[in-house]
C-alpha cells in the first residue's frame, strides 16, 4: 500500500505541474485571441505561466541530476576507513543489447565473487541487500542486479517483451562478465523466492560457470503454491472472522490468474500471508524496511517510482508465465550443489513443495538448512544465522 501510494503521489504531482502550465498557457493564448482578458489580467496569467514552466524546468532538471548522483556507498571498517583494496560501485551494463544496472560492492575485490538474484519479477533488493546482509561483503565480492523490468533496470526492455528465456539469456551474460572482470572461473548465486527460481534455471543451461546455489523462499511449482495460498488465506481468514476478505478472494476466484489483473488478484492473498507472517511472534525481524530501501541512495527520483512500477507492471506480465513450471519433474538432475535455506514459517512458498523438491533432486549436494525464527525470508528474519550458514556452504567457514 505504501509503494503504491508513494507512485500515484509521485505520478500526480509531475502531471499536475505539467498540466497546469499547459493550461495556463492555452488560456493565454485563447483570452488574446477572444479579447475576453484585460491587459492586467493577461499580464498576471502570463506571469503565472511562466512561473510554472520555470517550475517545471527546475524540477526536471532536479530529476536528472538526482537520478545521474544515485550512488552506492562506500564500504567502511568499524574506524570508519575505508579498505584498500574495496570495491563499492553502481554501474550500468548492456547484457544481449538491454541496459541493466548492479552494484557490486565488497572489502577485497579479489574475493569471490557472489550474485544475488532478487525476489519479483520486477522486484529490486539492491538497498535492502545491503541493509541486512553487510556482513557477506567481508567475504564476497556481492553483486545485486535489477533485473529487466524492475527498479533502475525498468526500461531496459518492454514489458511485454520479457519472458523467462529474458532472464535466463540476461543472467548468464552477467555471470561471464563478472567472471571475466574478475578473473573467475566461476561465481556463486544466492535466488530469493522467485530469484531462487531463476537461480535453478541457470545452474541447469551454465552448470560449468557456477560453484553453487543456495535458494531461499524457495520457488518450486508456481501454479501449485498459488492454489495453496489462495487456500491458506482462506482458512486464515476465516479463522480471523475476516469475512470482506473471504468474499474478495471467492469473487476473484482460485489462481491462476491471467490478464491484466494478475497483480491485484495475487495481491490479495500474498499481502494478506505476508501480514500473518508479520505478526507472529516466532518470526524474528519480520516485514520489508520499504521505506528505508525506497528512499536508499542507490534509487534517484526515477528509479523510486519504477521500484513499485516493476512491482505491479512486471509482475504482473511476467508470473503468468510461469504457472506450467515444476522444478520437480522440469529440473530434477542439476550438476552443482544446492543449498536450500527455509523459513520454518514460510507460508507465501509453501516448505513441503521444497522439501519434495530436495527429496527428488539429483545433484552433487544437497541439503536443507531450517531458519526456526523465519518466515518467506531468512535473510532478513535472521540475517546474522543466514550470512553465517552462506560462509559455511560456500566457503567451509565457521563462525559458530
Amino acid at each position: 500500500m505504501i509503494q503504491t501510494f508513494a507512485f500515484f503521489l509521485l505520478t500526480f504531482l509531475v502531471f499536475v505541474s505539467f498540466a497546469g502550465g499547459l493550461f495556463l498557457a492555452a488560456y493565454c493564448i485563447i483570452a488574446r485571441l477572444r479579447k475576453k482578458t484585460n491587459p492586467k489580467q493577461l499580464t498576471r496569467l502570463k506571469k503565472t505561466a511562466i512561473v510554472f514552466a520555470a517550475a517545471v524546468i527546475l524540477n526536471a532538471g532536479l530529476l536528472t541530476v538526482s537520478q545521474l548522483t544515485a550512488y552506492t556507498p562506500k564500504i567502511v571498517d568499524e574506524n570508519g576507513n575505508t579498505p584498500e583494496n574495496s570495491i563499492a560501485e553502481l554501474i550500468e551494463l548492456e547484457l544481449n543489447g538491454r541496459k541493466q544496472w548492479l552494484s557490486l560492492r565488497g572489502w577485497d575485490k579479489n574475493a569471490p565473487v557472489l550474485l544475488f538474484l532478487a525476489g519479483g519479477p520486477g522486484g529490486t533488493q539492491m538497498a535492502a541487500v545491503r541493509h541486512e546482509l553487510a556482513e557477506l561483503e567481508k567475504h564476497f565480492v556481492v553483486v545485486n542486479w535489477d533485473q529487466p523490468g524492475s527498479g533502475k533496470s525498468y526500461y531496459a526492455e518492454k514489458t511485454e517483451n520479457i519472458t523467462v528465456q529474458t532472464y535466463i539469456q540476461d543472467g548468464f551474460a552477467l555471470t561471464e562478465y563478472l567472471k571475466e572482470r574478475f578473473s573467475q572461473d566461476k561465481i556463486y548465486l544466492i535466488g530469493e523466492s522467485w530469484g531462487s527460481a531463476l537461480g535453478i534455471f541457470l545452474v541447469h543451461e551454465h552448470p560449468e560457470s557456477y560453484h553453487a546455489l543456495i535458494g531461499t523462499g524457495q520457488m518450486v511449482d508456481f501454479e501449485e503454491t498459488e492454489r495453496m495460498d489462495y487456500a491458506k488465506a482462506i482458512e486464515i481468514a476465516e479463522k480471523n472472522g475476516d469475512t470482506a476478505l473471504i468474499e474478495q478472494l471467492k469473487a476473484n476466484g482460485e489462481p491462476p490468474y491471467y490478464g491484466k489483473d494478475v497483480t491485484w488478484k495475487s495481491a490479495a492473498y500474498i499481502n494478506y500471508l505476508s501480514r500473518h507472517m508479520a505478526s507472529n511472534p516466532s518470526i524474528r525481524n519480520p516485514g520489508y524496511n520499504t521505506i528505508r530501501d525506497i528512499f536508499s541512495s542507490e534509487y534517484g527520483p526515477l528509479d523510486k517510482i519504477n521500484y513499485v512500477r516493476g512491482i505491479i507492471n512486471t509482475y504482473g506480465h511476467v508470473y503468468q508465465q510461469l504457472y506450467d513450471i515444476d522444478l520437480r519433474t522440469d529440473y530434477n538432475s542439476l550438476n552443482v550443489p544446492v543449498y536450500f535455506f527455509l523459513g520454518r514459517y514460510d507460508i507465501n512458498a509453501p516448505t513441503v513443495l521444497a522439501e519434495e523438491y530436495e527429496g527428488v533432486l539429483n545433484a552433487p549436494y544437497k541439503g536443507i538448512i531450517w531458519f526456526e525464527h523465519s518466515g518467506h525470508s531468512p535473510w532478513i528474519n535472521e540475517r546474522e544465522k543466514f550470512a553465517e550458514e552462506v560462509l559455511s556452504c560456500f566457503l567451509g567457514i565457521k563462525t559458530y
